[in-house]
C-alpha cells in the first residue's frame, strides 16, 4: 500500500484545512455537492435491508467507483475497522467496540484530525458509529454522533457493493445534520463530499494495491 502512504500528509492536511475552513464559515459560497435525491430523474437513496440514510437532512452527498478487485478484498478492507487507519489518510484511531466479525448491532469508535480553530479548542473529531444493517458481501448502513466540544453531527452513512465484470461497483451515501452544519450547508457538504471521495479514493487504492 506504498501508493496510499505517499498521499496521506497530503490528504489529511486538505482535509483538515477544509473543516477548518468550513467551521468559520469561510467556505459559505462552496457549491453544494451532488445530492441523492432531487428531481425526478436523480437515483433513489442507497438502502441496506430497506433502511436509507436520513431522508430529513438538508446535507447529504452520494458517490460511486468500481474498484478493480475482488468482492472479497474489498468487503474486508472496509468491514476490518481496527485497520482503517493503515490505509485511510484521514482516519487517526479506529477500535471496534465488540468483537467477531463486523454486524448488526456492531459498535465502534474512530477519530479523525480536527485543527485549531475559534468553534472548538478540541484537537479532533470523535465518532462513534453503530451498524444498524449489514448483509455480508452487499451492504452496510451505520448510524451515530460525531463530536468535538462546540460542535455535534449526527450522520447516517450506507454503503453498497455490487460485483461487476473486473471488479465491484461501490456506492456510498451519507447525510449530516446538527445546529453548526445545518447553518452553513453548502460549507458542511463540501467538507462531505471531500470525506466520501477520499474515503472511496482511498479504499479503491488499498483494494487493488492488495489485488
Amino acid at each position: 500500500m506504498s501508493g496510499i502512504r505517499s498521499t496521506r500528509a497530503v490528504r489529511t492536511a486538505l482535509s483538515a484545512a477544509a473543516l477548518a475552513a468550513a467551521l468559520l464559515g469561510t467556505v459559505a459560497a462552496a457549491a453544494p455537492a451532488q445530492a441523492a435525491t432531487g428531481p425526478s430523474g436523480s437515483p433513489a437513496p442507497l438502502t441496506c435491508g430497506g433502511q436509507g440514510v436520513d431522508p430529513a437532512a438538508r446535507i447529504r452527498y452520494r458517490t460511486e467507483a468500481v474498484i478493480h478487485a475482488p468482492l472479497s478484498t474489498v468487503w474486508r478492507l472496509q468491514t476490518d475497522v481496527a485497520r482503517w487507519p493503515s490505509w485511510q489518510a484521514t482516519v487517526a484511531s479506529a477500535e471496534r467496540l465488540d468483537d467477531g466479525p463486523l454486524r448488526a448491532g456492531s459498535a465502534f469508535h474512530w477519530t479523525t484530525p480536527l485543527p485549531p480553530n475559534p468553534a472548538t479548542t478540541a484537537t479532533s473529531l470523535d465518532i462513534t458509529s453503530t451498524v444498524q444493517q449489514l448483509r455480508p458481501g452487499s451492504c452496510i448502513r451505520w448510524t451515530g454522533p460525531a463530536e468535538a466540544e462546540g460542535l455535534h453531527i449526527d450522520g447516517v452513512h450506507v454503503w453498497t457493493f455490487t460485483p461487476v465484470p473486473g471488479g465491484v461497483l461501490v456506492r456510498t451515501e451519507e447525510t449530516h445534520r446538527g445546529p453548526q452544519v445545518d447553518a452553513n450547508v453548502p460549507a458542511a457538504t463540501a467538507i462531505l463530499r471531500q470525506g466520501l471521495d477520499g474515503w472511496l479514493h482511498d479504499l479503491k487504492a488499498a483494494a487493488e494495491d492488495c489485488g
